[in-house]
């Protein structure tokens, strides 16, 4: 039953079927590189479309139930490493992308939370958040993707943490420190304001990712069926020790969430890469991208941004040679 759900609904594997039947029935040999290549393109892009609007429709609503003022409380009410614990879970509700969550970050910080805290969120919340939970679920299974989400949420909890005991609240920019805004009291929404609220975030992200979502596709694609895989064996393949270091530098420089992510990581791993070096590549695209480091920089200083960098890249290249080691008993 659960390989059902993994597979059918997660996976959507019958709309895969349906579509090499299609192509077929058009004259088109889906063994083919052509052909295999259009297939994956067709499947992946409409696969992670329909997925996006559903977790964006559910979080979104989920989301609507926390706006920053209620989030601040709520996080105020803890403190230490529970603290950070909430603000991490809490980050795994929030936007897609670290560029998105910057601006919470920022209010977060400005509204007098302790640094750490708001670092734990910052982390969690491109690194673990829901939509990560189901895709890698629908592609690698439950196993690595339960274990990804909590490698992730450690990560943002250690990180907020050892930030926390450094006391680097100098090294915020003061634009910031004393921005402290006015509570002020907001409108309950009602359940229909909810719904329509969530629809409109779904038709407005999927604008906005869709671009994304095609051009990591089509990359995929073309991993998929033109990159000899011998290659993807050498360089991210169990032959090469730096594999995870390669994939995490890699992944840096780039822009996207992990709806575009997803789709490269697919094809990597089928074609022989390790699932610690796809992963990591993953992290690093969506955690230190260059835009959100940039964004950032507006926000804190070199040193409190140089750490923050620092944290997060040891723990993506940890969790990826973890994943290296556990990689046969989880796949």
């Amino acid at each position: 039953m659960w390989d059902f759900i993994q597979d059918e609904i997660f996976g959507m594997k019958w709309l895969n079927r349906l579509i090499g039947s299609l192509l077929n029935a058009c004259g088109l040999d889906t063994e083919s590189k052509l052909g295999g290549s259009l297939q994956f393109f067709i499947y992946d892009t409409i696969k992670i479309m329909v997925l996006l609007g559903f977790l964006i429709f559910v979080i979104t609503f989920i989301q609507s139930y926390f706006p920053p003022e209620r989030t601040k409380k709520i996080l105020g009410r803890f403190h230490g490493i529970g603290a950070n614990c909430i603000a991490a879970l809490l980050g795994t509700v929030t936007p897609f992308c670290s560029c998105s969550s910057i601006p919470l970050f920022m209010g977060f910080t400005s509204a007098g939370l302790p640094l750490g805290v708001t670092f734990s969120f910052l982390i969690s919340s491109p690194m673990v958040d829901l939509g990560s939970l189901v895709l890698l679920m629908s592609i690698f299974g439950w196993k690595v993707a339960v274990i990804y989400v909590t490698v992730g949420l450690v990560i943002a909890v250690t990180g907020g943490t050892l930030i926390e005991k450094l006391h680097l609240e100098d090294q915020v920019e003061e634009f910031i420190r004393n921005g402290k805004k006015i509570d002020t009291p907001q409108n309950e929404l009602t359940k229909r304001d909810r719904m329509k609220y969530a629809w409109e975030q779904v038709l407005g992200t999927a604008k906005k990712v869709l671009p994304y979502v095609i051009v990591g596709v089509g990359i995929g694609a073309f991993i998929h069926n033109w990159i000899p895989e011998e290659w993807v064996v050498k360089v991210l393949g169990t032959g090469n020790p730096f594999g995870v270091i390669i994939a995490t530098i890699c992944g840096i420089p780039m822009y996207a969430d992990i709806f575009g992510c997803i789709p490269i990581a697919e094809a990597l791993v089928a074609k022989g890469a390790k699932l610690g070096v796809v992963l990591t590549f993953m992290m690093g695209v969506i955690t230190l991208s260059l835009p959100s480091v940039i964004m950032l920089k507006k926000a804190i200083k070199p040193k409190l941004l140089g750490i923050f960098i620092a944290i997060c890249t040891v723990g993506i290249i940890l969790v990826g040679y973890f994943f290296n080691l556990i990689q046969n008993y989880i796949i």
